[in-house]
């Protein structure tokens, strides 16, 4: 069996890569490396090609032809929620375009196993200290309206001929499973402290309004071992020939605002980290937290890291790349 992760020269795609290849399965990455890094992929396979390209419906088909592909994992996205909203028409050219000509190609290859990254964003702005799957998903940027309209047309693929189709909910992903996998991109909370930090600058807080405790937004923090885990249980319920749920949560069910994150950081690295309030951004809810029952219950997978396990695996990476703070 050879599974094909587009976006698996990225963050989260490279532990699934290392996570699959431990256990012994054959991986093919198709990345336009645009943030990704082609050494991250180990001897995975790999195909240098924009998911979204007007070619990449006949180069995805040749390759899991090619290559005997079972399953796919699509990461292949832009995540940016301030640059969707500034840039919609791009979000959806990249994020649904892509994700159409991943299913195309898997209907003319004859692959019908797919697991989908979405995001917790198409939630929107939920009233509900816990964010169950059953919940009406109200988008309020184009990331997270691109994020849904995946999930619509992973489902409406199952309809039609038969793709075995689940989408992963991520919440906020962070950490690192080994040093070397660190986040290489400064797009996450995480890394952003660490980058204002190394440059000399004050980290950002875009809000200190909300209505949260500390007045900063609240988040789902999922190390991203534990994400990567998720997808191996994802790929063998798809194995299964009843399944119930095409959706799954991957969080942990308990909520660390922006404030607590940077000062965390702060004890965990000895470095001093007084924090500049900004503007809030547009298109960020206050608190979105996941119930991760479902998952749980159904897939049988539980987050075994603790916010704590996230943060020091996260300044042990960024510590150990090129750009080292001294504390």
């Amino acid at each position: 069996m050879t599974i094909l992760v587009t976006g698996g020269a990225g963050y989260i795609g490279a532990h699934v890569v290392r996570v699959l290849h431990e256990r012994g399965e054959e991986v093919v990455v198709v990345d336009d490396l645009s943030t990704g890094r082609a050494e991250r992929i180990g001897g995975a396979t790999l195909v240098h090609l924009d998911v979204a390209s007007p070619e990449a419906v006949g180069t995805l088909t040749r390759t899991m032809r090619d290559h005997d592909v079972t399953a796919v994992i699509h990461f292949a996205a832009r995540k940016q929620v301030g640059e969707s909203v500034e840039r919609p028409a791009y979000y959806y050219q990249q994020n649904v375009g892509g994700l159409t000509n991943v299913i195309s190609a898997m209907e003319a290859a004859g692959v019908d196993r797919l697991v989908f990254s979405s995001s917790a964003a198409t939630y929107g702005m939920p009233a509900v200290s816990l964010v169950e799957e059953k919940l009406h998903a109200e988008p309020i940027n184009p990331y997270g309206e691109t994020k849904l309209i995946g999930e619509w047309l992973g489902r409406a693929a199952s309809r039609a001929w038969g793709l075995r189709f689940v989408a992963l909910r991520y919440f906020n992903v962070a950490g690192a499973g080994w040093d070397e996998l660190g986040d290489p991109a400064i797009l996450n909370l995480i890394p952003m402290v660490l980058d204002r930090v190394e440059r000399g600058e004050r980290p950002a807080i875009f809000g200190d309004d909300y209505p949260t405790p500390d007045g900063t937004c609240i988040r789902d923090y999922i190390h991203v071992l534990d994400l990567a885990e998720a997808h191996v249980a994802a790929l063998e319920y798809l194995a299964e020939d009843t399944r119930e749920h095409d959706v799954f949560n991957v969080g942990t069910g308990r909520g660390a605002s922006v404030r607590e994150v940077i000062d965390g950081l702060a004890e965990i690295s000895g470095v001093t980290m007084d924090a500049e309030i900004k503007p809030r951004r547009a298109g960020d809810p206050p608190h979105l937290v996941a119930s991760p029952e479902r998952i749980n219950t159904v897939l049988g997978w539980h987050a075994t890291r603790t916010f704590d396990d996230i943060l020091t695996s996260a300044w042990n990476a960024w510590q150990a790349g090129p750009r080292r703070i001294e504390a």
